[in-house]
């Protein structure tokens, strides 16, 4: 007699059981989104603590600034998580409005430094020491403001008359208001824009016909604006314009070279001495590579590719048209953002001066995505077999008020009347 040995269950099975589970999309994007915080905040103190002892004395004053906002957008988070879905939808619109009119203001403001109160550099409104970036928040208006569009659209999506008013004007405005200044930003926004008209399954002649236009669009302020055509010209070759245009590329290079395997060691970066220009922001994969070397890097990369899975996890589950149709835009903003720095850092996309999300140093940056996350991490809880699972653990009161209340209850699938026999 043959007695039967239950065969252990491999790794790629045991995955494929920790995916099923109703939660899963949920605690993969605070897992993931929590460690990229936690790197980026140990990053930034390396990149910024000789810098910022030799200006203020003090090697913890930019970290502290960094945890502070941190601190700021983890709070934005807990806000952005109890919100309702209602609220997102009515929030759009006037965000919109709001950080249209500060983008106008930069434009029309001459540059004062951000001294007392005016512009720096065309990208911040600065009210004493405090610095506001209106860019970062306009991707999260805009998100919300076309999803909401196409979502009240229906079915009637796919044609041009539905999206050509007003959706394709407020797009081009906003476009313009951003790439005036800040090209990167700009392509972040177009990137949200196609990952929403995918998902809405606008029509394919639709499709590439605005896509036609947005590459006019930037290809028009890449020639008009003689510091983008310096980037473009020394991107292939930044080595022959390496005491000028190709600097930053190249030094970037070297960190990277020197890393290796392993890296130099946490803290142990020679780039971050007044070498590499803005190692702290949008070149601080540099550094990770050059202080935690190829598997620091691909230990960042990974954890991107979980929260994009996750986005898109959670925008192929949910019910609603208008929270998937967030989820996928979001999930597109912050994976292309991270695809478009990280590109520019190793050689293989033009340097744009984004910084990657979660990672870089500057508050506003850092509390909008944190704020947009704790949206995604709502979302995911109202999946309808992650709303079930809530509900059938009916958590406490304390817990509810703490952390995040239930999500609606899924309604029970329309079951078909059986017919008469008779």
């Amino acid at each position: 007699m043959t007695t039967l040995t239950k065969r252990p269950r491999s790794g790629l099975s045991a995955l494929r059981g920790l995916l099923d589970r109703p939660l899963a999309s949920y605690f993969l994007l605070l897992a993931s989104a929590g460690l990229l915080l936690l790197i980026g905040l140990v990053m930034v103190f390396s990149a910024t603590m000789v810098r910022a002892y030799e200006l203020e004395g003090n090697a913890f004053s930019a970290i502290l600034r960094q945890g502070m906002w941190a601190l700021v957008g983890l709070v934005g988070f807990w806000l952005a998580q109890r919100m309702p879905v209602s609220g997102y939808r009515r929030i759009g619109r006037p965000l919109l409005i709001v950080t249209g009119l500060m983008q106008a203001l930069l434009m029309l403001m001459p540059n004062t430094g951000g001294d007392t109160f005016g512009t720096s550099e065309g990208h911040w409104i600065s009210v004493g020491q405090f610095q506001f970036q209106p860019s970062e928040l306009m991707k999260f208006a805009f998100l919300l403001y076309a999803a909401s569009l196409l979502a009240k659209a229906g079915p009637k999506v796919g044609l041009w008359r539905e999206l050509a008013v007003p959706l394709f004007p407020v797009a081009a405005v906003v476009f313009l208001l951003v790439g005036y200044s800040d090209l990167g930003t700009m392509l972040c926004l177009v990137a949200i824009f196609f990952g929403l008209l995918w998902s809405a399954g606008v029509r394919l002649r639709v499709f590439v016909a605005m896509l036609s236009a947005a590459f006019a669009g930037v290809l028009m302020l890449v020639l008009v604006a003689s510091y983008r055509m310096e980037r473009f010209i020394s991107f292939r070759n930044p080595e022959e314009y390496a005491s000028d245009w190709g600097y930053q590329a190249v030094q970037g290079y070297y960190a990277i070279a020197t890393g290796g395997w392993f890296g130099v060691g946490l803290g142990e970066s020679r780039q971050k001495w007044e070498w590499l220009p803005n190692g702290h922001n949008d070149f601080i994969f540099a550094l990770i590579a050059e202080e935690l070397g190829v598997v620091g890097c691909v230990v960042v990369m990974v954890l991107f590719m979980v929260l994009t899975y996750s986005g898109m996890r959670i925008a192929a589950r949910v019910e609603d048209p208008f929270r998937r149709l967030v989820a996928a835009g979001l999930t597109t903003w912050i994976s292309v953002q991270a695809v478009i720095n990280i590109g520019g850092v190793v050689g293989l996309l033009p340097i744009t001066g984004l910084p990657l999300p979660l990672i870089s140093d500057g508050g506003t940056a850092l509390v909008v995505v944190l704020v947009a996350i704790g949206m995604l991490a709502s979302f995911a809880r109202a999946e309808p077999a992650a709303a079930r699972a809530l509900h059938a653990r009916n958590p406490g009161r304390w817990v509810r008020l703490l952390w995040a209340p239930l999500p609606p209850k899924p309604q029970p699938a329309n079951r078909k009347t059986r017919r008469d026999e008779s």
